[in-house]
């Protein structure tokens, strides 16, 4: 089959609160039987984005799912998103419930996670949509589910 259902793997993550400047990563990306996979950044509720800079959606990966052996994706691990970036920026008080934009992951590692980190004044609820492709064997369901880090 060479349609989207039967070819992809939709996963959402569970809502992350962002406050301040501490780094939020998401649950782990499973990619196992997967060669592609595309992270998007999900804004529910924006109460301030922050200063200038608002939040930073980048991408991190690991053989492991240990917390601490995860990290940064360089630039030859991803493939840009629209505008050409390479991470997720949101500075708009008033993106509430849009999806601001996501980055295709084409590195090697087995699990992949985004990390949201937000700027001085920074007080949000935002989620991690992961869109899985190109399957070894078709899926059994179109909804996935993430992995906790250990």
């Amino acid at each position: 089959m060479r349609d989207m259902i039967s070819n992809s793997t939709i996963i959402r993550g569970a809502d992350q609160t962002l406050s301040g400047t501490t780094p939020n990563p998401s649950a782990l990306i499973d990619r196992r039987g997967y060669d592609s996979v595309a992270v998007y950044l999900q804004n529910l509720a924006i109460t301030d984005a922050g200063d200038a800079t608002g939040y930073t959606m980048k991408l991190q990966h690991s053989d492991s799912t240990a917390a601490a052996s995860f990290v940064d994706v360089p630039a030859a691990g991803v493939v840009a998103g629209l505008g050409g970036a390479t991470t997720v920026q949101v500075t708009s008080d008033t993106a509430d419930n849009t999806i601001s934009g996501g980055v295709a992951y084409v590195g090697g590692l087995r699990y992949v996670r985004a990390v949201v980190t937000g700027s001085t004044g920074t007080n949000a609820v935002v989620n991690v949509i992961a869109c899985m492709g190109k399957p070894h064997r078709a899926p059994v369901a179109t909804v996935g589910a993430t992995t906790a880090a250990t």
